[in-house]
């Protein structure tokens, strides 16, 4: 697979199908790159907003990446610059007016690949989501991007995994074979044709966890025509990003990659102790079989132990992500269960008895020394390895599905 003819899937087939004049309706956010998630997971919570953020966008699409961390970083006065790179021109324009039609000055739009960075950065954050699996080589795209990283950055990237696209690989064969030397427009209308005259044993049709062939065609094309697509499961991406010299600070969301949020037998769980955390994100890859894609943030190995904010003092500050507190604490009784869903599947989440006057108490601001003293002062005695328990367990409900962060 060539650049060209990367470039010319994406100026038929900008992706993902966004309208600009949707920009007044509301701000579209996801993972990687939230800037209160890259906060947590790649400078321990301590992003210093006086200090400009140097931000790299590699492949930045239709600009979902680029707009939500622009704008969050204009939110919060930060004066940094985003810089968005993508080879497609068609993709840049819709993405250039996204940010027109926000009124975001922060971005510095261009047009290249990743493979060539020399003269760009060092950047303190790269975002690189849902590239380097359509890569011929993808270590080389990562090694790009370590490159042209500041020490103590960091890396946010998804890639796609292998099972939960079962079917997918299979399909995007046969329809190779089918549409050589066709136009995009064709593909996309021979796919789409196939896929009405698909048997009910295909395992495309039956997988619950795939559905871009069922939405706008770029979608579709995406994911049937692409003309290079890798999967990585856990321990590949791991490889992945030590050939790069970088390493794993964390695989988003928490919860999607912990056995016991899916198997509740204690003898089973009890025969992965000892498992290292990448050992048994590996393990639920392969019980699961749902997992379409990876999120994970990279940081060099030497910043593994402060990459990671950890709720482990009173001055840490609990930060909630699309969520009201008040509402869900009136919604969930003392030692409740928090229902929620990880990739399409229904889980329940132990919260402890302290849940509600804790969450009603964290405002972005409230240190955990404070909200223990505002909690004390309303629940009576209450020690602070007590409270920092009931904290703990909290914490890592939400923070396991990607609601809760931290900030120092």
């Amino acid at each position: 697979m060539s650049i060209d003819d990367l470039r010319a899937q994406y100026e038929a087939y900008p992706y993902p199908a966004r309208d600009p004049a949707d920009e007044r309706k509301r701000l579209i956010t996801g993972s990687p790159s939230h800037l209160d998630e890259v906060a947590h997971y790649v400078f321990g919570g301590r992003l210093d907003h006086g200090r400009p953020l140097r931000v790299l966008v590699a492949g930045g699409g239709t600009g979902d990446g680029t707009i939500m961390i622009a704008q969050q970083m204009a939110d919060a006065g930060n004066p940094g610059t985003v810089t968005y790179l993508d080879l497609s021109d068609a993709s840049r324009a819709i993405a250039e007016a996204r940010a027109k039609a926000r009124g975001l000055t922060n971005i510095t739009f261009r047009r290249g690949s990743l493979l060539e960075l020399e003269g760009l950065g060092p950047f303190d954050y790269i975002d690189c989501c849902g590239v380097l699996h359509h890569l011929d080589e993808p270590l080389a795209g990562l090694r790009s991007l370590a490159g042209a990283l500041d020490p103590g950055g960091g890396i946010g990237m998804m890639v796609y995994a292998p099972l939960g696209r079962t079917g997918v690989y299979p399909m995007q064969a046969a329809l190779r074979t089918m549409t050589r030397g066709m136009s995009p427009e064709e593909k996309v209308a021979t796919a789409r044709r196939l896929i009405a005259h698909l048997p009910r044993g295909n395992w495309l049709l039956n997988n619950p966890f795939v559905g871009d062939h069922r939405q706008a065609d770029a979608n579709l094309y995406d994911l049937l025509l692409h003309s290079r697509d890798r999967p990585f499961t856990v321990p590949e991406l791991a490889d992945l990003a030590a050939g790069a010299g970088m390493a794993i600070s964390a695989l988003v969301e928490p919860a999607r990659y912990d056995p016991a949020v899916w198997v509740k037998d204690p003898r089973l769980l009890k025969r992965l102790e000892g498992l290292s955390p990448l050992e048994r994100a590996a393990w639920t890859e392969q019980a699961c079989g749902s997992m379409t894609k990876h999120i994970a943030y990279l940081v060099r190995p030497d910043r593994l132990n402060d990459a990671v904010a950890r709720p482990d003092g009173p001055d840490a500050v609990p930060v909630l992500r699309d969520l009201d507190a008040a509402e869900l604490a009136r919604a969930i009784p003392p030692g409740g269960v928090l229902e929620a869903e990880l990739m399409g599947q229904a889980v329940k989440l132990a919260l402890p008895r302290l849940t509600a006057p804790i969450l009603t108490r964290v405002d972005g601001k409230r240190t955990l020394g404070a909200i223990h003293e505002a909690v004390a002062a309303v629940a009576g005695p209450l020690p602070w390895e007590t409270f920092h328990a009931q904290f703990l367990q909290l914490f890592t409900a939400l923070n396991g599905i990607g609601k809760m962060h931290l900030r120092r």
